[in-house]
């Protein structure tokens, strides 16, 4: 019997997208990823304050929402985060990623010459706790180029439909 595959989509609320973006150590004119677009909530804020925004979607459907609100200014590129091929210039991140795509999205922006400057994502709460200790997956690799904590925790009533598991911040910064 087929069964349709489930997306585990749980969209931001716009004040909490906002909030996020403000966290962020973003300027006008910095190239910013939003990994799990969604719809837009957090590429619209990041917009708003005039950041080169790279809208990444693996569904298609919401690709096309995002494609048809943001005709201009936005890149919309539908691709699954494991297969996301990173800029080779200096960019951040700053995301509400699907929490299944949690370990492989940080091992991503994180590898060996990875160009990142800084991330803040919103995580599971248990993801951005292991994260942001030194028993991180490869921490001895990146830990001394990255610093990596815990920001606030997000309400479940943050989101929609609301998750099972708590949400929280996790800011990665590189060191200088």
């Amino acid at each position: 019997m087929y069964q349709q595959r489930r997306w585990g989509w749980h969209q931001l609320e716009p004040r909490w997208a906002e909030l996020l973006v403000a966290r962020a150590p973003i300027r006008a004119g910095a190239l910013v990823i939003d990994v799990g677009a969604g719809t837009g909530a957090i590429t619209a804020e990041l917009v708003e304050v005039r950041a080169r925004v790279i809208a990444v979607e693996a569904h298609h459907r919401r690709a096309e929402v995002l494609e048809e609100r943001f005709e201009h200014g936005v890149v919309v590129v539908r691709a699954d985060a494991a297969d996301l091929r990173l800029p080779r210039r200096p960019y951040d991140v700053v995301a509400n990623p699907p929490f299944a795509i949690t370990h492989a999205l940080l091992r991503r922006i994180l590898q060996r010459g990875s160009r990142l400057r800084s991330a803040t994502l919103i995580l599971q709460d248990q993801a951005a706790r292991r994260w942001a200790s030194t028993s991180a997956p490869a921490f001895s690799r990146w830990g001394h180029i990255f610093d990596a904590r815990l920001g606030p925790s997000v309400p479940r009533r943050a989101f929609r439909p609301e998750p099972r598991v708590k949400a929280r911040i996790l800011e990665i910064r590189r060191r200088r």
